[in-house]
């Protein structure tokens, strides 16, 4: 386990945020279905994309990694049979997605994945509606978790699935793209909004047809096929929100480079939610720039359509003036930990007055002193606990830092450069 030792320090300057891990992975599950060779540029050098990039070699990608590209042989739908496991690691995209392309096929494909994976990750509402189209689709232990055993093929037609995680209703959605005839799709329960919307957005750019009504109907024509393409991954506003935040905490100026403001990603509506608690931030081209304003305000939010933020947005509520009732959060209990009851711990560890919630907490103003501070093997709340520690009282130190590989790999150079005093 690898620790860092963070003291009270400012954050400010320019930095360029990593690339999109999320467009990353998407980018190489559809070279596998392209014709041909895909080339993809400024991609997230990761654990989650070694992942992908395993997986998509056992269906038959020929895949040659560079410093600045990918180059990726697909199959253009002639998949073959995976010869053997696929180890999801840590990575519940590669998971889901995954489940779905193997339905695709007439043989058997078993996925598993880390503890994480197996224990936490929901999976029972994929494996459910695929069932419901002639798959056989079970968890190895018959406990709705990992490994899970697929075996297409999987027939078009009418599905319904609980959508309050959004990866299975992205796995079904590129699955039914690639059938002979077209599939409608009902999912109750929909969340993770921007999330699907990314997906969708892939599907448009590739050619595929999907017709929907809210993000509760899908109409998808099947048939998708395409030539490989060439692609640049665009920033990650996820990793973005993190110098963000710290900056805004330690009372600092900051300019983040490299972000696509017409990209549609979940984690753009973070700063949406700064904006409403009076943060002061300009943005253009590609740049956001904060500035020095007056002191945050605490506000009622939803953080479904960025629920990879809530951690965050725990900790710079605690800065504001008034409390703050963080609500639609609830599928934050199953992701690589309970992000919910972590932070709400860890916070408490800083002195912070928190109420937890089913779907989040009610966060009250709080001067956050040091402390020492565990990630809970979970990459958001290890970043989160880090920005939290360079705006207390006092030293902190955070065990588990090891697992920030998985979204910001360079995040301690880069951090280091813009002043945090981390060791």
């Amino acid at each position: 386990m690898v620790s860092y030792k963070i003291a009270p320090s400012k954050v400010s300057g320019t930095t360029k945020v990593p690339p999109s891990k999320s467009h990353t992975m998407r980018a190489i599950l559809f070279a596998l279905m392209g014709r041909g060779e895909s080339l993809i540029h400024n991609f997230l050098l990761s654990p989650d994309t070694m992942a992908m990039i395993e997986a998509i070699s056992s269906f038959g990608a020929r895949v040659k990694m560079y410093d600045d590209r990918i180059v990726i042989e697909g199959r253009g739908g002639d998949l073959l049979r995976p010869k053997e496991i696929i180890d999801a690691k840590n990575s519940g995209l590669v998971f889901r997605l995954m489940a779905g392309i193997g339905a695709l096929l007439d043989s058997y494909v078993i996925i598993t994945g880390d503890e994480s994976i197996q224990n936490r990750r929901v999976i029972a509402p994929l494996l459910e509606a695929l069932s419901s189209r002639e798959v056989f689709a079970k968890s190895a232990a018959l406990d709705n978790h990992a490994p899970i055993i697929i075996r297409g093929p999987l027939k078009p037609g009418k599905i319904e699935i609980d959508g309050a995680d959004s990866q299975p209703v992205s796995a079904l959605l590129i699955a039914t793209s690639f059938l002979q005839g077209s599939s409608e799709i009902y999912v109750t329960n929909p969340g993770e909004e921007l999330w699907v919307q990314m997906t969708l957005d892939w599907l448009t750019k590739l050619g595929g047809e999907v017709t929907r009504e809210g993000y509760s109907y899908y109409k998808v024509g099947g048939g998708l096929v395409y030539e490989g393409f060439d692609t640049t991954i665009a920033g990650d506003f996820s990793s973005s929100t993190y110098p963000l935040a710290a900056a805004l905490l330690t009372k600092e100026e900051i300019c983040l480079t490299g972000l696509p403001l017409e990209d549609r990603q979940a984690d753009s509506y973070f700063i949406e939610l700064l904006e409403e608690m009076g943060a002061t931030i300009e943005k253009k081209h590609d740049s956001i720039f904060l500035r020095k304003g007056k002191p945050l305000s605490g506000i009622e939010m939803n953080v479904n359509r960025c629920i990879d933020a809530l951690p965050l947005l725990a900790v710079v509520a605690t800065s504001a003036t008034s409390p703050s009732w963080i609500k639609g959060g609830e599928i934050a209990r199953y992701k690589e930990s309970d992000r919910v009851s972590s932070i709400v711990e860890e916070l408490r560890k800083m002195g912070a007055i928190i109420e937890e919630k089913q779907d989040g907490m009610v966060v009250y103003p709080s001067a956050l002193k040091g402390a020492h501070l565990t990630s809970h093997k979970d990459h958001r709340i290890a970043l989160s606990m880090i920005v939290a520690s360079l705006a207390a009282e006092g030293e902190s130190i955070v065990d588990g830092v090891e697992h920030i590989a998985k979204s910001y790999p360079d995040f301690f150079s880069e951090f280091t450069k813009l002043g945090a005093k981390i060791s």
